[in-house]
């Protein structure tokens, strides 16, 4: 719920001067880059450990996953997924930047790994009958498109300084890591059943 709470230092009946408030937490907090800091740096060692993890669990599924119609298309959303998120770490972690700025770099990543996780997911109609069903022919793209969504609504957020800022793309972060770690399994587990 957003509400408005007084500035320190102005009257009780000003409404001039007051702050948006989201379930009680001041949206300074939400734009402030400072307390973000150690979480971004976490976010970009994780993520760079797991773009370079799947690259290799890639490397050595190649034969099986390009042989396989849809695969090559998860394999390739899930790495740039990866990479999105690693840059968008590194785009916050960049001193002195205006959130407005930040905030359609942001949204920028956002559009880019939507179209192109659109792209490389969209659902074919196959020959096979098992992979016919909605788990497979969908399912991969909606856990790609709730990070992505994520990132947009982040950067929308951080430009317009309402909404829950960069509490957005945290929600990325834990929801891109999410999709990703289930597609690294699909490819590295799941292919040889």
């Amino acid at each position: 719920m957003v509400s408005l709470c007084r500035v320190p230092g102005t009257a009780w009946g000003d409404q001039s001067r007051r702050r948006p408030v989201i379930n009680n937490v001041p949206m300074t907090e939400a734009l402030d880059l400072e307390p973000w800091h150690d979480l971004m740096v976490a976010t970009v060692g994780a993520m760079a450990a797991l773009t370079g993890l799947l690259f290799v669990a890639i490397s050595i599924n190649v034969d099986m996953i390009i042989h396989e119609r849809r695969l090559p298309g998860r394999a390739a959303a899930t790495l740039v997924m990866l990479v999105m998120l690693l840059l968008a770490g590194v785009l916050v972690l960049i001193p002195d930047q205006p959130s407005s700025i930040l905030g359609a770099e942001i949204g920028v990543l956002g559009v880019l790994v939507t179209i192109l996780c659109a792209f490389a997911l969209r659902p074919r109609q196959e020959s096979k009958g098992r992979l016919n069903t909605y788990f497979y022919r969908y399912f991969p793209l909606m856990t790609m498109l709730v990070p992505c969504v994520a990132l947009l609504v982040a950067g929308v957020s951080t430009i317009a300084q309402v909404g829950g800022g960069l509490y957005w793309l945290a929600a990325a972060f834990v929801t891109g890591t999410m999709a990703c770690t289930l597609n690294a399994w699909v490819l590295l587990i799941e292919i040889k059943r």
